[in-house]
């Protein structure tokens, strides 16, 4: 099983180094540098399944390849939200019309962005969006390059200590930001072994919740971002590393995003979810 792992997914970022980790299904962990790229190399046949934030399996169904959904984790709702300077003239999310805020594009970033912006009128493109390296982000906000940062783990950790910059927006308040891990149709060995998948990411989960500084320790070794041990523990400490199967009830939350992203001009067509556990399709 080639199992693609990147370094913003930290469940599969684990289970590459957690000892035992799928060994039932005689892993080969694929890595590569963002979950960007997990559709692209799901249809190359570089990986069998791959887990992301909720935005980048849309974005594959938008482009024509057919998602099949996995599992997905409980809501991550301390991951993620949107900075500006302590300075600004920016006091909420309304405030943003016309500025530049500064994100991973086509990540669980621009769909935050979308709800947060939405209940005060404004669409995607009244912001003016700008993709920076995520370690040149801060310094671009600090030197008044764009007016806004949506930061995440484990730079949003740090973020929130600092005086000089202020939280506008969080995801918990917005979107249910999940990870969720997925595959195409196509892929037979992954979802041949989805009740395998399931198990061993549950696994994982609960081995990492009971042992954080172990956990901490292996994401620090890994140099992922610039988080410290002390760091990434705080960031696992935060969140719920549980994994339930991928059920009609998770397929409608990414129906829910898709069609916002369309609603807000990023999706050029609407896009239908295509594929569920037992053939079922999100009702039209």
């Amino acid at each position: 099983m080639k199992i693609g792992v990147h370094p913003s997914n930290l469940h599969l970022m684990l289970a590459r180094s957690w000892p035992g980790a799928f060994a039932s299904l005689d892993p080969q962990f694929v890595l590569y540098p963002e979950g960007r790229d997990t559709g692209r190399l799901l249809h190359e046949g570089r990986i069998d399944f791959g887990g992301t934030g909720s935005t980048p399996p849309i974005v594959s169904e938008a482009n024509s390849l057919r998602v099949s959904y996995l599992a997905a984790s409980a809501p991550r709702p301390a991951n993620g939200g949107i900075f500006v300077r302590k300075d600004s003239a920016v006091r909420s999310v309304g405030d943003l019309k016309g500025k530049r805020v500064t994100l991973i594009d086509g990540s669980f970033h621009t769909y935050l962005l979308a709800r947060a912006i939405e209940g005060e009128g404004l669409r995607l493109p009244d912001i003016e969006t700008v993709e920076l390296k995520p370690e040149d982000s801060l310094d671009a906000l600090l030197g008044n390059r764009v007016d806004a940062w949506i930061a995440m783990a484990p730079r949003l950790e740090k973020a929130l200590e600092r005086d000089d910059i202020r939280l506008i927006a969080r995801c918990g308040d917005t979107i249910p930001n999940r990870s969720v891990f997925w595959t195409l149709a196509g892929r037979r060995n992954a979802n041949d072994a989805r009740a395998e998948i399931l198990a061993e990411l549950a696994r994982v989960g609960r081995e990492v919740q009971a042992d954080p500084a172990r956990a901490a320790a292996l994401l620090a070794a890994a140099r992922i971002g610039d988080g410290d041990a002390a760091a990434w523990e705080r960031v696992i400490r935060s969140r719920d590393f549980s994994v339930v199967a991928a059920d009609a009830a998770i397929v409608q939350e990414q129906q829910d995003e898709a069609d916002t992203l369309y609603r807000h001009g990023y999706l050029d067509q609407p896009v239908q979810l295509g594929s569920l556990p037992n053939n079922e399709r999100v009702p039209a």
